[in-house]
């Protein structure tokens, strides 16, 4: 067997994933329950910051430390990677020390070609093209709330960014549909439109988009660096505010889900997140448990490899 990543949700097939965020829910119940479990004793966790982190770096820090292992945390000044080093020597070098690396980046090129040269398993923490970990928490927390999402209507209402990217990969490998809503010129890559074709479909009016919709999502209209682009996004991004207003278009039980962090009185009305729709509390909270799942998974697989 060869060693498994997960860069994308396409690394795995969709029963896998729905395995995945079922192990999540019993993940979780064993947590509330304050059973010990540590299914990866003495196992390290090697974790690359090249961008900033705090839901991503507790729920893998802390997934581990549960697990009964350890996470060590690595910041650009901490790697020889700041200094020029080659990715694939790191790899070679860092694979033979730990028993995963999770990296959170900017090209996803770093990802594939570290997992390229890794001996063990390399999770994407996030990357300007996707973010999966987030994905797999999101579709946990609508298994919780509503049941399978299966042959559902998803809205996506803004950016066309990494968030936007990954849905459309979980609209093929969770079967829904989506509809994007986002300004002309701030579409998803079109790579990722023409392998979902047929399940997603590109709108400008926001309404139109979760016109009975189950799940509602959106993120920040200005991501880690486009800073120096914020003004125009602003005034671009003003008539995909997600509101009460908006989710009453959508279907009576919807959810809508933010991956955090949000910027009230932007993407989101200042009183969003009180709507009892809203769930990204449990939503930030199912990253541990969803990415618990994955480690185990990928670890324990690698261990048989």
């Amino acid at each position: 067997m060869s060693i498994r990543h997960f860069l994308s949700l396409m690394d795995c097939t969709p029963a896998e994933l729905n395995s995945l965020i079922r192990r999540g829910v019993e993940l979780k119940d064993l947590r509330d329950r304050g059973v010990l479990y540590e299914p990866l004793r003495n196992r390290v966790l090697g974790m690359i910051f090249e961008k900033a982190s705090t839901r991503t770096r507790l729920s893998f820090e802390a997934g581990m430390i549960q697990f009964g292992g350890q996470a060590i945390f690595l910041s650009p000044r901490d790697t020889q990677l700041g200094r020029g080093e080659p990715i694939a020597d790191c790899a070679r070098v860092m694979s033979r020390m730990v028993d995963g690396v999770m990296i959170r980046t900017f090209a996803h090129s770093t990802l594939t070609e570290f997992a390229a040269h890794s001996r063990v398993p390399v999770i994407n923490g996030l990357s300007d093209d996707l973010h999966p970990c987030q994905l797999l928490a999101d579709m946990q927390t609508y298994l919780e709330q509503r049941g399978t999402i299966a042959g559902k209507t998803v809205a996506w209402i803004g950016d066309g960014n990494n968030m936007c990217n990954t849905y459309i990969e979980a609209a093929e490998q969770f079967d829904f549909r989506l509809r994007i809503a986002c300004p002309e010129g701030f579409e998803p890559k079109a790579a990722f439109l023409e392998r979902a074709a047929g399940r997603v479909e590109i709108v400008r009016d926001p309404r139109e988009a979760v016109a009975g919709a189950h799940l509602v999502s959106t993120d920040v209209w200005t991501s880690m660096g486009q800073e120096e682009d914020g003004e125009r996004r602003l005034a671009l991004f003003r008539p995909y505010q997600v509101d009460r207003a908006l989710l009453d278009a959508a279907d009576p039980g919807v959810l809508f889900l933010h991956c955090l962090p949000a910027h009230r009185g932007e993407e989101i009305s200042e009183d969003l997140l009180d709507d009892p729709r809203a769930r990204a509390w449990d939503q930030a909270e199912n990253r541990l448990h969803a990415q618990k799942a994955l480690l185990e998974f990928l670890i324990e697989h690698a261990s048989h490899a």
